[in-house]
């Protein structure tokens, strides 16, 4: 299995909302991310759906700049259909 099918698969989350933008990251923006950033969403993967949700809304800070950085990333490789 490649490393890419390993973190779709971990990207397969309780909350369908997670799912659709962690791929959405794990497509457009992974790919020609560079080492750092791609730790620290492998570690963002290991998170609880409580907690990614509350940092990709801002109710709780990411516990360091690494993982804040991919977070903020996170946010914005998500287009909507139609947008």
């Amino acid at each position: 299995m490649s490393e890419i099918s390993r973190l779709r698969w971990r990207c397969r989350r309780g909350m369908r909302e997670l799912d659709v933008v962690l791929v959405a990251y794990l497509e457009n923006v992974y790919p020609e991310a560079g080492p750092g950033p791609r730790d620290a969403f492998a570690r963002l993967l290991e998170c609880p759906d409580p907690d990614i949700m509350s940092y990709l809304t801002g109710r709780e800070a990411a516990p360091d700049q690494a993982l804040a950085d991919v977070i903020d990333t996170v946010r914005t490789s998500y287009r909507p259909r139609g947008a």
